[in-house]
Parts: C-alpha cells; sequence; structure tokens
C-alpha cells in the first residue's frame, strides 16, 4: 500500500515566528545571510527553520536552541513522520537543514564569546548527529505523463477556459523546465521571430537549479506547441506584465510562485486524471517523451534536460519500461 499523502505544515506567520524566542530568530537570519545559496534555496531553509522555531515554540515551551537535546529532535522528526505523514525524503531534507544550523552554531557562534565571559553555547553540540536512520516507507511510483493525457489535460482546461493552465502545462510538458523556472519566463518570448521552418525558439537566460547566487544560467528552447499556448494566455489574461505567469490578486497583479503550481497539479490536474500529478513529474515526462520518439539520450540530457552529465537523465529522468527490449533479454535462449 503507498503511504499517505502528507499533510502541509501550518504557515508559520509573521505574528507566530515573533512569539519564537528571539534568541533563535536572530541566529536562523545570521545563518541564512551566511549561506551562499540561491535565493529560492535560502526562502526554502528560513521556511524550515521557522517551522522547526514554531515546533520549539509550541511544544518546548520556547525553549533556547543550547537547550534543546536529541530526544527533542526526535520529537520533531516523529511529529513530521506521524502527524504530517512526510516522506523520509522530506523529513531527511528537514533534518539536514537544522543540522546545518547547528553546524553554524558550533564553528561560528561559539567563537563569539571571549575566555571568562558566560558562554551559553559552551557545551552546545549537534543535536542531530548520531540518530537513527530515517526509515524507509514505500513511495509513489513515478508514473509519466503520457501525450494521450496531456491531451486529456488541455482539453478540460480549454473547456474551462483556464487560459494560465494551459500555458503552464505546455510548458511543461514540452519544454522540460522545472517549477522554479517555469515562472521565470518572459512575456516577450511571445514577440520572438520565429525562423523559417523552425520548430522551437530559444528563450531568454534563466536561472537554472544550482548552487550560488548566479547557479546555472541557460535558455530553455520553447516549442511551438508550447509557444503557442504562451501566446493564448498573454492574448486572453487582458494586461500587460513582464512576465508570462502572473495571476490578479485582489487589484495587484503578481507572478504566481512556485507554490501555485504544486496546488495547480494537486488540486486541478489530478482531479482531470484521476491519480496524484506533482510539477516534479513533468520534466521526466518531457524526456522520457522525446526518448519514445527516438531522439538521441545525449541530445535529450544536454538541450532539453540540462544535465551536465548524462547519467543524471538516465538515472531519474527516464521513465520507459523498455518492455520490448528487456523481452528481448532472453529472446534467443530456447
Amino acid at each position: 500500500m503507498l503511504r499517505d499523502r502528507a499533510r502541509k505544515l501550518p504557515e508559520v506567520t509573521d505574528e507566530m515566528w515573533n512569539e519564537v524566542n528571539k534568541e533563535y530568530r536572530d541566529l536562523v537570519s545570521e545563518y541564512i545571510s551566511s549561506q551562499s545559496h540561491s535565493p529560492q534555496t535560502k526562502k526554502q531553509y528560513l521556511s524550515m527553520l521557522r517551522q522547526f522555531g514554531w515546533f520549539v515554540c509550541d511544544s518546548l515551551n520556547n525553549k533556547p536552541i543550547y537547550k534543546i537535546k536529541k530526544r527533542d529532535i526526535i520529537r520533531y522528526l516523529s511529529y513530521l513522520r506521524d502527524n504530517r505523514k512526510m516522506s523520509p525524503s522530506a523529513i531527511g531534507t528537514r533534518k539536514a537543514v537544522i543540522s546545518s544550523l547547528c553546524n553554524y552554531i558550533e564553528n561560528v557562534v561559539m567563537d563569539d564569546y571571549e575566555d571568562g565571559e558566560e558562554n551559553p553555547y559552551k557545551h552546545f553540540r549537534n543535536f542531530t548527529r548520531g540518530l537513527p536512520p530515517i526509515p524507509k516507507s514505500q513511495v509513489y511510483e513515478k508514473v509519466k505523463v503520457s501525450l494521450q493525457e496531456y491531451e486529456e489535460m488541455m482539453k478540460v482546461l480549454e473547456d474551462d477556459e483556464n487560459y494560465l493552465g494551459m500555458a503552464w502545462l505546455a510548458v511543461a510538458f514540452n519544454v522540460g523546465a522545472r517549477r522554479n523556472e517555469i515562472i521565470q519566463f518572459k512575456s516577450e518570448i511571445a514577440n520572438y521571430e520565429v525562423p523559417e521552418d523552425a520548430t522551437f525558439i530559444m528563450s531568454h537566460n534563466v536561472r537554472l537549479k544550482g548552487s550560488g547566487e548566479d547557479g546555472k544560467v541557460e535558455p530553455y528552447m520553447i516549442n511551438l506547441e508550447a509557444l503557442k499556448y504562451i501566446k493564448l494566455w498573454l492574448e486572453k489574461r487582458g494586461y500587460e506584465h513582464e512576465y508570462i505567469f502572473t495571476k490578479k490578486y485582489g487589484n495587484e497583479i503578481k507572478e504566481v510562485e512556485s507554490e501555485w503550481a504544486n496546488y495547480f497539479c494537486s488540486s486541478v490536474l489530478s482531479n482531470i486524471l484521476g491519480r496524484r500529478i506533482n510539477p516534479h513529474l513533468f520534466k521526466a515526462s518531457c524526456v522520457t517523451y522525446l526518448l519514445e520518439q527516438g531522439i538521441d539520450m545525449k541530445l535529450v540530457s544536454k538541450f532539453v534536460a540540462h544535465h551536465s552529465d548524462i547519467s543524471t537523465t538516465i538515472a531519474h529522468y527516464d521513465l520507459r519500461d523498455h518492455a520490448e527490449e528487456k523481452n528481448n533479454i532472453f529472446g534467443n535462449n530456447g
């Protein structure tokens, strides 16, 4: 049996965050500022540390971090597993971020105190070290989105006149960009000249997955199918904006955040197909579809998946079942 769907952690509002002890809040702010991660990664780290801080405030009597023990972090990990139904991978990520904060305290904060000065961190140790490994559990089977399913979803979205959704789905399935990359695409793309006999245009540079402030910056190939629905959405939305994927919130127009894709996939696309769909599935589906059409793996890996190593594409993004090839392995054995 597959595990239950994870329950989203409640948002830690600014009011809730201000109830967390000030020393922890200051440490988190200092730690986040010291990191060389991308802005998006910093945002995710901050969110995870705010969640842990609120757990400490709400369940551990808001004790300072130098008083937190191994049994406390085990309680938090158990809460994520049993109460929020998180996967081992998601729990492990949160544990790693907390561990990184603890390492920062050990390596930097503990040295801030002069000899003889009272140092509450004198005996502090990273309380995530030496914990038992997080048990593995069954995960959702990664099933590609087929061309037929893509066309089915597009038809329903068209009937709903959901042109924003059509544009997002067309880009996700045909271009292979991640959710954080899709929202970087600018409206200017619709005005790019399409060369005669071309099947795609190159986008402007977008920031891809990678470490550092700038990370890996490259353009994506936007095929004519995706371009068609980008233009349709820009025509239908009725306002001008620098970015393609935007929504009206009251009287204000804002770019959608990456979390919007989670909602769209879980609350709209999953209901259309009757199975679980998430944004991460589309990159692999795009890669797999192109491979099924006979496109060379090296070309797909370099120009669509934007992987520096073809082994990454093979290991994580090729969802072909190779049924015929496997059947032929023993085809000549009697």
